[in-house]
C-alpha cells in the first residue's frame, strides 16, 4: 500500500475541474498533516487511451457544465473565468512545471500557468513565448528553463507519469490518489478528507 499521508494528484493546466481541484486540495492536506505529490500528466494520451472525447459530449451537458462552472467559481470565491481560446496545446507547461523541480519552483511554476490560462485567459502558456516569462518571474534563466523542458529527461518524466497514471486506473484530471484509493473530480474533497481522516 502506498503512503496514506501522501497525495497523489495528477493534474493537467487545461482541465478546467484541475484548477478548481489545485484550490481546493491543498487546505485539506494542510488540516491533516498530508503531502501532495503533484504528476503532471499528458491528459489527451490518457483520453484517448480510454476512447474518450470531451466536445463531442452532448450540447446539452456542455451548456450546463458551463454554468456549473461558474457556480463553484462563486461559491469558493475564486477568480475563475472561462478562456477565449479552448482547448490549448499543453505539453510544454507540464514539461515546464517537472523541470522546475530542478530548482524547487515546481509548485510556483503550477499557480502562475493556472492563473495565468483559468483567471486572466492568457493561452500563451501553450507556447515557450509565454512560458519564458513565468519562469523568469519565478527566478529561472528563460534559457535554462526552455532546455529543461524540452530535455530527453523531462520528456520521458511526462511519458512515464502518464503511463503510470493509466497503469493506476487514472482516467482523467484531476485525480488524487491516496494509498489505493482512486477519486476523481474536483467533487470528490469530503471523500478525500474522509480518507486522511481514516489513515
Amino acid at each position: 500500500m502506498e503512503n496514506a499521508r501522501t497525495i497523489d494528484f495528477y493534474w493537467e493546466v487545461g482541465s478546467t475541474n484541475s484548477y478548481f481541484a489545485l484550490h481546493l486540495l491543498r487546505p485539506i492536506a494542510e488540516r491533516h498533516g498530508a503531502a501532495i505529490r503533484y504528476i503532471p500528466i499528458n491528459l489527451g494520451h490518457v483520453f484517448r487511451h480510454h476512447n474518450y472525447v470531451l466536445m463531442e459530449e452532448p450540447a446539452a451537458k456542455i451548456a450546463n457544465r458551463i454554468r456549473d462552472l461558474e457556480r463553484w467559481a462563486e461559491h469558493y470565491d475564486l477568480p475563475f473565468r472561462l478562456p477565449t481560446m479552448f482547448p490549448i496545446k499543453t505539453s510544454r507547461a507540464q514539461r515546464g512545471a517537472i523541470a522546475m523541480r530542478n530548482w524547487g519552483r515546481e509548485e510556483a511554476f503550477i499557480d502562475a500557468i493556472f492563473a495565468a490560462y483559468w483567471e486572466r485567459d492568457d493561452a500563451s502558456i501553450q507556447h515557450y513565448a509565454g512560458l519564458r516569462g513565468i519562469a523568469e518571474a519565478l527566478g529561472v534563466d528563460p534559457d535554462d528553463f526552455e532546455a529543461a523542458a524540452e530535455s530527453d529527461e523531462s520528456r520521458a518524466a511526462l511519458i512515464e507519469a502518464t503511463d503510470g497514471a493509466l497503469a493506476r486506473g487514472v482516467f482523467g484530471a484531476p485525480t488524487m490518489v491516496i494509498g489505493d484509493e482512486i477519486f476523481w473530480g474536483k467533487d470528490r474533497m469530503d471523500f478525500v478528507e474522509r480518507a486522511l481522516t481514516w489513515s
